[in-house]
């Protein structure tokens, strides 16, 4: 029986080391794979039930487990392609199947990676040369993430980038920084109107302007009256009923706040807010919040003894541009930036996180899924909880060792051997026993 359970242990043993064997050259193989996690193999004994008594041994032999070490990461390098997204830290980023997608399911399988080079295909999808899709929340019109689900992928989508379509912000405030001369409403001033065109873009990026006149009272009998009526019209409505509101605006003219407004009364159309200090305009497109300044305070519209100007007139949006380029940040938030200067918030990428990230199922293309032994996945922001942050330009290498590995392979190679001598010695002492007949 010790002779038999011998050889059986010796060939246990070239299996165990077969298996370390093929773990070694896999690492090898694929030390300059991007994203690639070793295999590390173990040996655990097995052990026969032994009679004390009797003096016998049997030998067990021995089993190799194997495991992939997805929780230790590798090195980052970096690259000229925007598009290149790694991790600096815990977490993997959310893909699927572009083989899934392509046949049009609609329950596309959850899939996991470290790193991926992806580019935009001929629909915009970003995906990579081995058929990994990425995933992430698509952003509302106005740059905004809506409220998703964290522990399911039912809100994820494909990211989605128009390469060659244009985009346009529509304008939604104007800062009207402008002085109105107080010589105007002084006696013997001549109350002519003064005007003053403010662009903006419309929803579809086509330039309109604000069309203002500053009407001063000239009427004062000593001293100025400080008082002007404000008219604003919008250039894309009909000329006929374009007029916006009409609004009366006294500035002070006391120490210490001279030039500021102190009463802003509106005579007609939309309202002027004196909390925010802002006249909500209703034009054809939408609405524009038309800054003045809140009374009482600096404000921005001012009344001083200096020429009409405009000091510091500033507005949001932007006309139709081309797309120039398309980054990410270390938050996962993906970024379209158009020759206009326009940057708009395309979608955000979340970090998938596990409790076992080595209990992950193995895939192809350096791809995981989840297990019963890795446990449930949780979408994280890029740097929020246990996760690192996201990078671009940027790929992960291999985390194998190549040094430790021929060393292992060297030692691997030696207890092959062993264990085949170990199998030569006990055939020959099997041919001893049976040549004691002869």
């Amino acid at each position: 029986m010790s002779m038999s359970s011998a050889l059986n242990a010796g060939v246990s043993g070239l299996a165990a080391h077969s298996t370390k064997l093929a773990t070694i050259s896999d690492n090898i193989a694929n030390s300059g794979t991007y994203g690639y996690k070793r295999v590390e193999t173990d040996f655990e004994s097995m052990v026969l039930n032994q009679s004390r008594s009797s003096g016998l041994y049997s030998a067990g032999g021995v089993h190799a487990n194997s495991r992939r070490i997805i929780d230790q990461n590798g090195a980052l390098v970096t690259t000229t392609n925007a598009m290149d997204i790694a991790i600096a830290g815990r977490g993997m980023l959310p893909v699927t199947s572009a083989v899934d997608l392509d046949n049009g399911f609609s329950d596309l399988p959850m899939l996991m990676c470290r790193t991926g080079s992806f580019r935009a295909d001929a629909d915009g999808i970003m995906r990579t040369d081995s058929g990994l899709v990425l995933m992430g929340w698509p952003a509302r019109p106005d740059g905004t993430i809506p409220v998703v689900t964290r522990d399911t992928a039912g809100g994820l989508e494909p990211v989605r980038i128009e390469t060659n379509q244009g985009s346009g912000d529509p304008t939604t405030a104007v800062s009207l920084g402008v002085n109105l001369p107080a010589q105007e409403t002084a006696v013997g001033a001549s109350g002519a109107p003064l005007t003053l065109q403010v662009e903006y873009f419309d929803n579809l990026g086509a330039s309109e302007s604000l069309n203002l006149t500053f009407i001063p009272d000239a009427t004062a009998v000593a001293g100025r009256t400080n008082t002007w009526t404000v008219e604003v019209r919008d250039s894309a409505s009909n000329p006929a009923t374009n007029l916006l509101g009409t609004y009366q605006i006294i500035f002070d003219d006391s120490q210490g706040s001279g030039g500021n407004i102190a009463s802003v009364t509106t005579l007609s159309g939309d309202p002027f807010n004196p909390a925010t200090g802002e006249i909500m305009l209703n034009v054809a497109g939408g609405s524009i919040d038309l800054e003045i300044g809140i009374p009482g305070e600096i404000t921005r519209l001012k009344q001083l003894s200096t020429s009409f100007a405009p000091t510091n007139i500033t507005k949001d949006g932007s006309p139709v541009g081309n797309l120039t380029s398309v980054e990410i940040d270390e938050n996962g938030f993906m970024r379209a930036t158009y020759d206009t200067g326009f940057i708009k918030t395309l979608c955000q990428v979340p970090l998938v996180d596990v409790p076992n990230q080595n209990g992950l199922i193995s895939l192809d293309s350096q791809t995981y899924m989840v297990s019963p032994t890795s446990g449930s996945f949780f979408l994280w922001d890029a740097g929020d909880g246990p996760t690192g942050s996201i990078k671009g330009y940027a790929m992960e290498t291999s985390n194998t060792d190549v040094a430790a590995e021929l060393t292992d392979l060297i030692q691997t190679q030696r207890a092959y051997s062993s264990n085949a001598k170990v199998i030569q010695t006990v055939d020959e002492m099997l041919q001893e026993t049976t040549s004691i007949k002869r």
